[in-house]
């Protein structure tokens, strides 16, 4: 993916087991965890291309949210915040090869921010 894409949606649910089957039959989407991130469930789209995770819903986070690819976090941040942005989470390990960090936009919108190898 390249700096812009939508890489990932996060969805907060309060059941993974009920949205598992929710999201499965309705849309197709198949939905596993990957060892290291058991409470991560991740989802697929048949087309292959999108994705995201299944999410536990707490009082911050109650609507999806969307996460970008970018080239540099860091640069990214900077350029931002001086556009109006507020960083929520900072830039933070997902693993050796992948960071993530989340703004919330001048209108109170949570963006993710990812940086990294998806493969």
């Amino acid at each position: 993916m390249a700096h812009g894409d939508i890489t990932h949606v996060e969805i907060p649910v309060s059941d993974f087991d009920r949205a598992t089957t929710f999201y499965s039959d309705l849309f197709g989407w198949k939905i596993a965890t990957m060892p290291g991130f058991e409470t991560y469930p991740m989802w697929q789209a048949p087309n292959k291309i999108s994705g995201g995770a299944l999410t536990p819903c707490t009082e911050d986070f109650t609507e999806p949210r969307s996460f970008v690819e970018v080239d540099s976090i860091d640069e990214t941040l900077e350029k931002a915040t001086a556009a109006g942005a507020t960083v929520v989470t900072p830039r933070s390990p997902i693993d050796e090869k992948s960071w993530w960090a989340l703004i919330t936009d001048p209108d109170g919108n949570h963006i993710g921010l990812y940086e990294g190898d998806v493969s």
